[in-house]
């Protein structure tokens, strides 16, 4: 038997990294440090940044957040719509130059039921896809294999977010 090693999901198995101890939302302490390559910020704009997920579904899964903490999409203005939307396509942009994914699957998860891990304040999920990246492994060994290092992933897509503006 073969063992794949990713002790950085442990974490997440364990439900610990949300927030901070005090249980603020991870959502809202990250863009208020300044350590962006550290918190995986690849962009901030006006209303909404861009982060790459730390447990990623494929390499290059970003999320899409809104600075303001809701739960409900219904609570964004128009002009926060809009620019979640604007940093959608930069996004899109962006992992097609760095990566040449095939396609994407984008959308969010709103609500413990539906999926969310978070679900205390939304957040759009830009996953890259490949022909051929659903394989034996994830369908008959519940498992999947990230090829590249999260820190890897932001130095590759760093270059396409930087000097962009959305405001």
């Amino acid at each position: 038997m073969k063992i794949i090693w990713a002790p950085w999901r442990m974490k997440y198995v364990q439900g610990i990294g949300e927030g901070d101890t005090s249980g603020e939302c991870i959502f809202c302490i990250k863009p208020k440090q300044n350590a962006d390559r550290e918190n995986l910020i690849l962009h901030r704009g006006a209303r909404c940044f861009i982060i790459l997920n730390l447990y990623p579904y494929t390499n290059g899964h970003l999320l899409v957040v809104p600075y303001r903490h809701t739960a409900n999409i219904g609570d964004l203005n128009a002009e926060t719509a809009c620019e979640l939307w604007e940093l959608v396509n930069m996004s899109t942009k962006a992992l097609t130059e760095a990566f040449h994914p095939d396609g994407f699957n984008i959308g969010m998860n709103i609500g413990r039921t539906a999926g969310a891990g978070i679900d205390r304040h939304i957040h759009m999920h830009i996953v890259p896809r490949w022909n051929g990246d659903t394989n034996f492994l994830p369908v008959i060994g519940g498992a999947k294999v990230i090829s590249q290092g999260v820190l890897d992933t932001y130095d590759a897509l760093r270059p396409y977010f930087a000097g962009s503006t959305t405001a």
